[in-house]
C-alpha cells in the first residue's frame, strides 16, 4: 500500500494514507522528502516550501493560505493555515460542458410500482404524527400491531413511527417546514401505507394537513385525531389493519436501477473522504445519470468554497441563478443569527485531517461527479427532473437525510470517515472512507471505500458498489435497517420568508 497520495499534479501538499512518523522519508516521483513531525492518517504534508500568505493547493484548488512559512516535510493543518473565504460573493455563469458515460450497464432490480407511476424499493407501513404530543400513543399502536402480525404469522416488511418533537406552537416558516416535510413523507413511494395521527389542538391541524396534501391514494393513507376517539388504540389498530389489507397483495416487479433516486451525503468526514468514498459516489452518480437516473446533492454550507465548480456545471443560466440564490441565502441565514459562516469544519473533521471549509467542500462536492446540474430544489420541494439536482438543506446529518427522503430519494448514500450509526427512514447506506473504520464498525458500515488506497481500482470498486446497491434495492437490509435506526429531523427556523 502507498503511504501518501498526491491528488492533483498542481498540489503543494500530499495526504498521509497511514500514520507517518517524524524522520520517515517519502518518495514522490524522483524526490525524497524527510518528514519533520508526526503526521496522522488523512492529514497533509508540505512537499514544496510555502511562504506566509501563499495558498495551500489540494485537489488542484486553494483550500486556504499559510499563516506562517511552511517547510517541506511539515504538517499542514489548522495551526498554520486559514481559510480564504469571505462573506457574500458575486458569481459569473461560466459553464463547462459536461458529458458523462459509463461502461457499466443499467441493472435490473425488483421494485414496487405504485398506482401513480412512482416506484418504491420498500413496502413499509408508516405512522406519521402531525405533532410530537402523540409520539407515545403512536408507538403503542405500532407495537401492538406488530405483535398482532406476529401472532397471525404474517410476513411483513416494516412498521415504523416517524417520531419528531414539532407540530405545536410553531409559526411562519417553522410551521410550514414541519407540515411540508411530513406531507412529503406521506407520499413517499417506499411507504405502501400511511396512518397520519393528530392530537386535535395543535397548530398542525389534521384537516388543514389533509386539505393541503395534494393528490394521494385514499386507499393507502388514513387519518385519525386522538381527541376525537374514545379508544384511540383500537381505532389506530383498525386503521392499520385496513391499510395492511391493501398492502399485503403488493408484489415486486422487474424495473431498472436508473428508475431510483439517490441522495448523496457525508458525515463525520476525514482527510480521505475526498479521496476514496466521495469520488466513488461521484462515479456512481454519473453512472446512474448516464442511464437516465437521478441523484441529489445537499448540505449547502459544505458547498461553500467549492460552489463555483457546481455553478460551472449548471445546465443553463436559470439553474445557475437558482444555485447562486441557494448559496447566498444560506450565507444570509448564518449572518442573520450572527453566526460565523466559515466556522466549519467540525472538531471531528479537523481531527480527521480537514483543515478549512474549502478543504471540506472540495472533498464533499466530489459526490456530484461530473454531471450537469439540472435543477435546484428548495427545502421540502420534491424532485421533478431526472439528473443531478441540488437541494437546499443544512450540513446537519439528520436534517439533510430527512430532506433528501422528503425530496423523494429511495436511498441515501452516506460517506463517513469517522463513523456514525445514524439512519433515515429509507436505506441509508454507509461508505467508510478508510479500512480501519470499516473493520472497527461492521454494524455501522455497509461498504469499504477505503479499499481504493489498498490497491483496488476505482473500476472494480464501482462494480462492487453497484452490486451492493442492487442487492439493497431488491430488499437486502442496510445496516441502519438492521439496527432499526430510522430517524426523522426537521429544519427548525431554517428558511426565511
Amino acid at each position: 500500500m502507498k503511504n501518501i497520495i498526491k491528488i492533483n499534479e498542481n498540489d503543494n501538499v500530499v495526504i498521509a494514507l497511514e500514520n507517518i512518523n517524524k524522520g520517515d522519508n517519502l518518495e514522490i516521483g524522483n524526490i525524497s522528502i524527510n518528514v519533520t513531525e508526526d503526521i496522522p492518517s488523512g492529514h497533509k504534508i508540505a512537499i514544496n516550501p510555502i511562504d506566509q500568505n501563499q495558498n495551500i493547493i489540494k485537489y488542484g484548488f486553494p483550500i486556504g493560505h499559510a499563516t506562517s512559512a511552511i517547510h517541506i516535510g511539515q504538517h499542514v493543518h489548522t495551526h498554520n493555515v486559514k481559510t480564504n473565504l469571505g462573506e457574500l460573493n458575486e458569481y459569473q455563469y461560466l459553464p463547462t460542458p459536461m458529458q458523462v458515460d459509463s461502461e457499466f450497464l443499467d441493472r435490473d432490480i425488483e421494485i414496487y410500482r405504485r398506482d401513480n407511476g412512482d416506484v418504491g424499493i420498500r413496502n413499509d407501513l408508516w405512522i406519521i404524527p402531525t405533532v410530537g404530543c402523540v409520539n407515545g400513543i403512536a408507538q403503542q399502536i405500532c407495537k401492538k400491531f406488530i405483535a398482532q402480525l406476529a401472532k397471525q404469522g404474517e410476513d411483513f416488511e416494516s412498521v415504523y413511527v416517524l417520531t419528531h418533537p414539532y407540530g405545536c406552537s410553531q409559526l411562519g416558516q417553522d410551521h410550514k417546514n414541519t407540515r411540508t416535510i411530513l406531507q412529503d413523507m406521506v407520499k413517499h413511494p417506499n411507504a405502501g401505507g400511511v396512518l397520519v395521527i393528530g392530537l386535535g389542538c395543535e397548530n398542525n391541524q389534521l384537516n388543514a394537513f389533509r386539505e393541503t396534501l395534494g393528490n394521494y391514494n385514499r386507499d393507502r393513507v388514513s387519518f385519525m385525531t386522538l381527541q376525537d376517539e374514545a379508544d384511540e388504540i383500537n381505532t389506530g389498530l383498525n386503521h392499520l389493519n385496513e391499510l395492511y389489507q391493501q398492502m399485503k397483495a403488493d408484489r415486486r416487479v422487474t424495473g431498472k436501477l436508473s428508475e431510483l433516486k439517490f441522495g448523496l451525503e457525508c458525515g463525520g468526514s476525514d482527510g480521505l473522504s475526498g479521496i476514496t468514498a466521495n469520488p466513488l459516489l461521484g462515479q456512481f452518480s454519473d453512472y446512474v445519470i448516464s442511464h437516465g437516473g437521478t441523484s441529489v446533492l445537499t448540505e449547502v454550507p459544505e458547498m461553500f468554497g467549492a460552489e463555483k465548480i457546481l455553478m460551472s456545471h449548471c445546465i443553463d443560466k436559470v439553474t445557475f441563478d437558482k444555485t447562486v440564490d441557494m448559496v447566498n441565502d444560506f450565507k444570509r441565514y448564518f449572518m442573520q443569527y450572527n453566526q460565523p459562516i466559515y466556522e466549519n469544519p467540525s472538531p471531528g473533521n479537523k481531527a480527521g485531517g480537514i483543515t478549512t471549509l474549502e478543504d471540506k467542500s472540495l472533498g464533499c462536492t466530489q459526490k456530484a461527479g461530473n454531471s450537469q446540474v439540472v435543477d435546484v430544489l428548495a427545502y421540502g420541494e420534491r424532485l421533478t427532473k431526472v439528473g443531478l439536482n441540488l437541494l437546499s438543506a443544512p450540513g446537519n446529518d439528520a436534517v439533510a437525510t430527512s430532506a433528501l427522503i422528503a425530496a423523494g430519494c429511495h436511498m441515501v448514500l452516506f460517506s463517513t470517515g469517522r463513523g456514525t450509526p445514524y439512519g433515515g427512514f429509507v436505506p441509508t447506506v454507509k461508505l467508510a472512507t478508510n479500512t480501519p473504520l470499516a473493520l472497527k464498525k461492521p454494524t455501522w458500515i455497509d461498504f469499504n471505500a477505503g479499499q481504493l488506497v489498498n490497491g483496488v481500482s476505482m473500476h472494480e470498486l464501482l462494480r462492487q458498489f453497484i452490486d451492493l446497491i442492487v442487492d439493497i434495492a431488491n430488499g437486502k437490509q442496510s445496516c441502519n435497517e438492521k439496527n432499526e435506526f430510522k430517524e426523522l429531523a426537521i429544519f427548525k427556523n431554517g428558511v426565511t420568508e
